[in-house]
């Protein structure tokens, strides 16, 4: 990756962590004098849906912190309806990335793991042919191997967030939990992005010997 490209990865971390972590804890902790703290919080979680309708009304799409956030929020108005609590809201991000977990683990059941087609659907240019691609080399053992363990790895990464979560959202306070909730995420996805970057371009040297012996 580019030094140019790496500038504006931080960036886009940093403006997200200062939207979604600190914005929210400063709004909360000001609205708790005014309302109470459920009613405090469910404003505060606004920003961050704010910021994701604002992209995608700019740039005509959501990314996937967006439809992360978009979810969330429909699940904290859930929460509310239901007669839910604080901690229901806290945890709403939570409650995507763990299913999502699942259902990457789930998918290792499958003839085909998620990271299949994850990889198809996302990969550049030419879509037919990289599926074309893919299809071969899903008939060697070894990659399918890889593309299970990516899936695996995936799967206890976002269930893992999940569960972290759970146990800090009932031993911090909600200012403590709105400031590092962010931090974590962005720390577990990180983490299994970096995992994937490296163990693909291992696994792609591997692979590439394998085809060239046969």
């Amino acid at each position: 990756m580019k030094f140019s490209s790496k500038r504006k990865v931080i960036q886009m971390i940093v403006i997200s962590l200062v939207i979604n972590g600190a914005i929210p804890v400063v709004v909360y902790n000001l609205l708790t004098n005014y309302y109470s703290s459920f009613v405090s919080l469910l404003i505060a979680t606004l920003i961050p849906l704010a910021d994701n309708l604002y992209h995608i009304v700019k740039y005509k799409k959501a990314d996937a912190f967006g439809l992360f956030m978009l979810t969330g929020f429909i699940l904290s108005l859930l929460a509310f309806v239901l007669g839910g609590n604080e901690q229901l809201i806290l945890l709403r991000e939570s409650m995507v990335t763990g299913l999502l977990g699942l259902i990457f683990i789930a998918s290792l059941f499958f003839s085909k793991p998620l990271i299949y087609h994850f990889a198809i659907k996302f990969s550049a240019a030419d879509a037919a042919e990289q599926k074309g691609k893919f299809q071969k080399n899903w008939e060697i053992p070894y990659f399918r191997t890889v593309l299970r363990i990516m899936t695996a790895i995936w799967g206890i990464a976002l269930l893992g967030e999940a569960v972290v979560k759970i146990i800090l959202v009932y031993e911090l306070s909600i200012s403590t939990f709105l400031a590092v909730s962010q931090l974590i995420f962005y720390s577990v996805i990180g983490a299994a992005i970096l995992f994937t970057v490296v163990y693909r371009r291992y696994a792609k040297v591997r692979l590439d010997h394998l085809t060239h012996i046969q």
